[in-house]
């Protein structure tokens, strides 16, 4: 009973958004609409079809999710594997300053100022992919994979010859695709659904992202329901990820974790 309890939980939203964004105006806005569509309506997803502008946004997004976890993928685990040495010296220093960031971040209006008046990024591609480079829960998840893996392996590939960046990349990458794809789909969520930094530091150009476009939606002759329903078209990619990528989620983290 509880399993269908938490079942019915998790999937109710989604029911929700889907019947929202077929319902009428006038039922969806006296909010009657709870399982299925009331008075079936698709004139939302017309607007958004007839829109040019947003599959431009959208294709914004797709580009920022895929170079942004690329550089967040790769610089987490340059990070993260030196960090699981517990032989060098600096880790002892490093690691706690890495786990303090995660309780205690310097907030949204420190960051802005920095993007924007330190690093000069405004309205730029970069100043979107770099802030988001790093994630310090995933550093520490990917920390935790790497120290669990054998020492023996990269030892016996120094004796063979090899140097530290040979033994990183050919003997700890592949030995970690179920992590990296962990962090790889925690990267591509949080960058899909990323709205509060590009609508500070975009201003309205036409690099904003799908999210922000959304959040226009507000101001359609339909109502504020539009937003609602236009976020339909928002979830479809992570959705879709999810379920294909179910499996090497859950053993990722799962291996993640024991091995932490």
């Amino acid at each position: 009973i509880i399993m269908i309890l938490v079942i019915f939980i998790t999937l109710y939203p989604f029911v929700y958004l889907v019947a929202q964004s077929f319902s009428s105006d006038a039922a969806a806005s006296a909010g009657k609409v709870t399982f299925y569509p009331i008075g079936f309506n698709v004139n939302t997803y017309k607007y958004i079809l007839r829109d040019n502008q947003f599959f431009r946004y959208y294709g914004n997004t797709i580009f920022y999710t895929v170079v942004g976890t690329f550089i967040s993928v790769a610089c987490t685990a340059l990070i993260a594997y030196p960090l699981s040495k517990p032989r060098l010296r600096l880790n002892k220093v490093i690691t706690p300053l890495v786990v303090f960031t995660m309780y205690f971040a310097g907030g949204m209006i420190p960051n802005y100022i920095v993007i924007t008046q330190w690093l000069g990024l405004q309205d730029s591609m970069w100043s979107i992919i770099l802030p988001n480079a790093i994630s310090t829960f995933n550093l520490l998840v990917m920390k935790s994979f790497f120290a669990g893996l054998p020492e023996e392996l990269e030892e016996a590939a120094a004796i063979d010859g090899m140097n530290t960046y040979q033994i990183f990349l050919k003997i700890i990458i592949p030995l970690s695709k179920p992590i990296i794809s962990v962090v790889a789909i925690f990267a591509i969520t949080a960058a899909w659904s990323d709205f509060l930094l590009p609508y500070l530091v975009l201003n309205g150009t036409d690099k904003v992202t799908v999210m922000v476009k959304l959040f226009s939606f507000k101001d359609t002759p339909t109502d504020a329901v539009s937003v609602l329903r236009a976020s339909f078209f928002a979830i479809i990619p992570p959705t879709i990820l999810f379920t294909i990528f179910q499996k090497q989620i859950t053993d990722g983290a799962a291996t993640g974790a024991v091995k932490g």
